[in-house]
């Protein structure tokens, strides 16, 4: 038997990061809270408010970590109401608000559509894409 310490696992960030994908790159395009507002025409508190409530998802994103939601959740009239389901069975199944947006916009060869599940359910496949989300729960 040896005196050693068995090692520690390593709880630096880099250690922490490495299995969770780049989701400012993953995203691609990414509206701030003032953006979205201005896209949808509401005051900053109505956008904040949406994010809240869970009708869209946000993420900190860049250098100064500024709350952020993908471009893909929003339309000019507002959230796209086929998401909300979708972000509920996938936070059932025990995913973060992080690990939903990074699962929605991954490429899935798999889809009826080319792209990622995000694509899918903009296509009108939102079915599927539940479908595979409340299989990840089981």
């Amino acid at each position: 038997m040896s005196d050693t310490p068995a090692p520690q696992p390593d709880t630096s960030d880099e250690s922490i990061d490495r299995d969770v994908p780049d989701l400012e790159s993953l995203v691609g395009t990414w509206l701030t809270v003032p953006d979205a507002a201005e896209l949808i025409g509401v005051p900053l508190s109505h956008v904040r408010q949406l994010i809240a409530d869970r009708e869209v998802l946000a993420a900190r994103i860049g250098e100064r970590r500024v709350a952020a939601i993908p471009a893909k959740f929003l339309d000019e009239t507002g959230p796209r109401p086929e998401l909300r389901g979708t972000f509920t069975v996938l936070a059932d199944g025990g995913m973060d608000d992080d690990e939903i947006i990074a699962w929605l916009h991954t490429p899935d060869a798999t889809l009826p559509v080319e792209g990622a599940p995000i694509d899918a359910i903009l296509a009108g496949f939102k079915t599927e894409v539940r479908r595979r989300a409340q299989e990840l729960a089981l």
